[in-house]
């Protein structure tokens, strides 16, 4: 709402306070409402101040601790004071201009000692300096420092299109292996450098812009030598385990097998006299290797052919098997 001042009357609008002088000097402040001005005492309306919250953007460009050059943009919430209204009038002149160079150089004495990652993570603390900083300066000229928001942090564009063709390129090639994480850097420069710089890019930008790019990606190389070590320590635990079950099944089926072996050749034994163990195993062999014929003849899905042979072989094998039984007694005997 506009403030008006007319002859010995003034009206001063909602959220805004007068300054009123008697003979040129500061008298007092008048708040919104009508107010009465005796012009025969000197008193007149000098000027009026809005208390309303102001909001001032402030564009910063500095550079961090690993020479990475980044732009902040800072919003500052600000109102003048009511009761100090008359310290705002008369010693500022331009209190944006003011705000502004205090926040370049609070801002600019605090990023340079913080990394890239540091600065996406700990800026709530540039803008709590700041803050503290503006509300000790600015409180002695009648301004309230209401709130300041670190709105945007902007890494230089060749920082941001550098490492995003260096993520494309590890990205594309998740299982290309490097010796060591500065033969991997140094491979991705070449390609940044050919696709988005080309040859006249300046060298000083390229090597501050980079050099952070050279701790990520020593960092992804950790990370990922200890993923591969990962996962080969449990695939090997693995291939541990199965063999060890392996074993275990395996036992398990010889014992079966043996003890089904031993209650059929007690069942003949006791079923037919005369019969001995030795002519009962044959017979069960016998059976055996016509059951492993047939399986052949029936499974089979390619052509089978069949050796010459004949059942009398097996007899030949349980001899042999039984003659090396008896061979390695009697060199255990022996010794």
């Amino acid at each position: 709402m506009t403030s008006k001042g007319l002859f010995c009357f003034a009206c001063i609008g909602q959220a805004t306070v007068g300054v009123v002088e008697q003979w040129g000097r500061f008298q007092r402040i008048a708040g919104p409402g009508f107010h009465f001005l005796n012009p025969f005492a000197g008193e007149c309306l000098a000027g009026v101040l809005s208390t309303r919250v102001f909001s001032l953007e402030v564009r910063i460009e500095t550079k961090t601790k690993d020479n990475v050059f980044v732009q902040l943009l800072c919003s500052i919430q600000y109102r003048v004071i009511k009761e100090n209204a008359d310290d705002a009038f008369y010693e500022l002149q331009n209190p944006q201009e003011q705000i502004r160079a205090y926040v370049f150089d609070v801002v600019r004495a605090h990023v340079p000692r913080m990394t890239l990652d540091d600065l996406f993570e700990q800026k709530g603390e540039v803008a709590k300096a700041v803050l503290d900083e503006l509300e000790k300066v600015m409180g002695a000229y009648g301004y309230n420092i209401e709130q300041i928001l670190m709105v945007d942090i902007i890494p230089d564009s060749f920082v941001r299109k550098a490492m995003n063709e260096i993520n494309a390129v590890c990205s594309s090639a998740p299982d290309i292996k490097l010796a060591n994480p500065q033969a991997h850097f140094l491979i991705s420069l070449v390609a940044v450098c050919i696709a988005k710089l080309g040859r006249f890019a300046p060298l000083v930008s390229l090597s501050m812009a980079l050099f952070p790019l050279a701790q990520r990606l020593q960092l992804a190389s950790i990370y990922k030598g200890e993923a591969e070590k990962t996962i080969l320590v449990k695939k090997a635990e693995a291939e541990a385990e199965a063999k060890y079950l392996g074993g275990v099944g395996i036992a398990k089926q010889r014992q079966a097998i043996t003890e089904g072996l031993r209650a059929n050749i007690l069942n003949i034994s006791n079923s037919v006299s005369g019969t001995s163990a030795k002519e009962v195993m044959d017979l069960i062999m016998v059976t055996q290797y016509f059951d492993t014929i047939k399986e052949l003849g029936n499974s089979s899905k390619n052509t089978t052919v069949f050796l010459p042979h004949g059942p009398g072989h097996v007899k030949d094998i349980s001899d042999q098997i039984r003659n090396g039984t008896m061979e390695a007694s009697c060199s255990n005997l022996g010794h």
